[in-house]
């Protein structure tokens, strides 16, 4: 009888199992679910994200003419959330046009994103972050980096020559490439001007001599325009007419797009007051005779950690400032602070917390940790920068004391930390924790136009003692290449 009861257990048991399974295996899997579509844009970049309860699985394809970028999202709903991505694009994005959205094929919705001239897309997932879940991002470069662009311009200024009576040489004259005019030989010995072979000008006709100095007086007048043009974000560090040397000044708003920063009690975040703060910075820097500032972002965009350093290396800075205003885990912590680069840990507890969290940054604002940069690895190595490390100190000292006239000062001395932000190894670099957005008081005052000019206010002046006794030198920079 035992043997009996045990085969019908046995065979009730197996009956269900196999009922479970094929319950399973009839049930379909359920897709994953968009939450949030956003769109960036920017003058460097313009970033699409897409955020999904699970790992979205992708496909990316480029087309040419007309350029577009393909993207099918695979496993998901068509629903009202990634349909309105198509809405979100604005006329005034620098490279996208135009985005369609529908469904490929079942389960498979395709992005079509219509390109306003060539460019570079980059994509990459990143994993659950801050308040993030799953994002997929897709990231649109122009194939040549704006800043870059100025850079060469002002690196390798276009030709020219002045003709005169007295030349009786041939030269040729080079007009910038950005124009539409081929470009001529000058010869003043027969007082013609030359077509280049292969050029297709609109009038082929010989002009006499005074015509040709006027062409040559016309390109140097394009020249001198297009290097105001640069000159206007890109300083040349070139003495003044008062013999100093231009004094730059790179600033850094904290986060920035995908990256809120930290929020506030009553919903402030931390990248739209580190912005307005930093644009107030550089305004009252550039009203000094022999300075100038310029922001490693002026809008709401994300900017990896490793490139904010880039940028400032490049544009010969002789200062980085990076402006915060972070939060701590108790509300009641409140006062300014201002840190500096340490080689071999952080001088307290609250310091190594906030380096941490910062150097979090590029997870939350989207960075692909595939990318191997080597520029990154070689300008974020532990190198071996004390004299920068000083000289970083003593500005931090300096600005330390005069914020400390506005606002009460969460320490009283310039601490360290290992803030990725802060590693470039030839630039004297801050950052200023300008108050406790977890804090209601200061996350007020933070809101306050007229604590903000003070706030600025201080923060220059501190600039302006440093170089008073640590007077600007020609720059001599860390090749990293």
């Amino acid at each position: 009888m035992s043997n009996y009861l045990i085969k019908y257990c046995f065979s009730i048991l197996m009956c269900f199992t196999f009922s479970v399974v094929g319950l399973m295996l009839s049930t379909p899997v359920q897709a994953n679910t968009v939450t949030a579509v956003r769109i960036w844009p920017a003058d460097i970049y313009t970033r699409i994200t897409i955020e999904a309860e699970k790992p979205i699985l992708y496909k990316m394809t480029t087309l040419k003419d007309p350029e577009r970028v393909v993207v099918d999202v695979e496993d998901v709903d068509l629903n009202v959330v990634i349909k309105a991505l198509s809405e979100k694009v604005s006329e005034s994005d620098p490279y996208i046009s135009k985005i369609r959205v529908a469904n490929f094929k079942p389960k498979v919705v395709r992005l079509v994103v219509d390109l306003k001239g060539e460019a570079k897309p980059a994509i990459f997932t990143l994993p659950p972050a801050g308040d993030y879940k799953h994002r997929l991002v897709l990231d649109i470069y122009p194939t040549k980096d704006p800043l870059m662009a100025m850079l060469d311009e002002r690196d390798n200024p276009p030709q020219t020559v002045d003709v005169t009576a007295n030349n009786k040489s041939t030269q040729v004259v080079t007009l910038p490439q950005s124009t539409d005019v081929p470009s001529v030989t000058v010869d003043s010995n027969v007082a013609a001007v030359k077509i280049d072979e292969g050029a297709k000008p609109a009038n082929t006709t010989t002009t006499n001599s005074v015509n040709a100095v006027e062409t040559t007086s016309q390109t140097s007048q394009t020249s001198a325009t297009l290097q105001a043009e640069v000159s206007k974000e890109v300083p040349d560090n070139k003495p003044s007419s008062k013999g100093l040397r231009q004094i730059t000044i790179a600033i850094d708003p904290g986060h920035g797009g995908e990256d809120p920063g930290a929020i506030g009690a009553t919903g402030s975040r931390e990248k739209e007051i580190t912005l307005l703060i930093a644009k107030k910075l550089k305004a009252k820097i550039d009203e000094e005779p022999n300075m100038r500032a310029l922001l490693t972002r002026d809008g709401d965009y994300f900017i990896p950690l490793h490139m904010r350093v880039l940028k400032a290396r490049k544009l010969q800075a002789d200062l980085f400032i990076s402006i915060h205003a972070d939060a701590f885990t108790n509300p009641a912590a409140r006062g300014s602070s201002v840190f500096a680069l340490s080689e071999k840990g952080a001088t307290s507890a609250s310091a190594r917390y906030l380096a941490n969290k910062e150097n979090q940054s590029d997870l939350i604002g989207g960075v692909s940790l595939n990318v191997k940069d080597p520029l990154l690895a070689r300008t974020l190595l532990d190198l071996s920068q004390t004299a920068t490390i000083n000289d970083s100190l003593k500005l931090g000292k300096a600005v330390l004391g005069n914020i400390g006239e506005i606002n009460k000062l969460h320490k009283n001395h310039v601490e360290q930390a290992g803030f990725a932000v802060l590693k470039s190894p030839d630039i004297p670099s801050i950052l200023v924790e300008t108050a406790f957005i977890s804090n209601p008081d200061e996350e007020r005052r933070l809101n306050d136009s007229a604590y903000q000019d003070k706030l600025v206010l201080s923060i220059l002046t501190g600039i302006k003692k440093y170089f008073s006794t640590n007077p600007a030198l020609a720059k001599t920079k860390v090749a990293l290449d």
